[in-house]
């Protein structure tokens, strides 16, 4: 779930959306068979993300999302 509160633009929510459906896939193997949410709980500041496709953005989603799913997976 990425509400507007935290990604205004739509092209935002989009791309955030698109970075969760590509680490989910890369960890479809290694989580249970289950339904799992990913919710986005704070903003990404548009003064550090000016463009909201900018690679930077991209990065920081992925990176964020690893460190989720790689915690997921951990758990007993």
């Amino acid at each position: 779930m990425v509400p507007k509160r935290w990604a205004r633009r739509a092209v935002t929510r989009n791309t955030i959306k698109r970075q969760i459906y590509a680490i989910s896939a890369q960890f479809e193997v290694r989580l249970p068979c289950a339904a799992h949410v990913v919710r986005l709980r704070s903003g990404f500041d548009r003064k550090q993300f000016i463009s909201a496709t900018s690679t930077l953005l991209k990065q920081a989603v992925r990176l964020e999302l690893e460190q989720l799913f790689e915690h997921a997976t951990n758990k007993p």
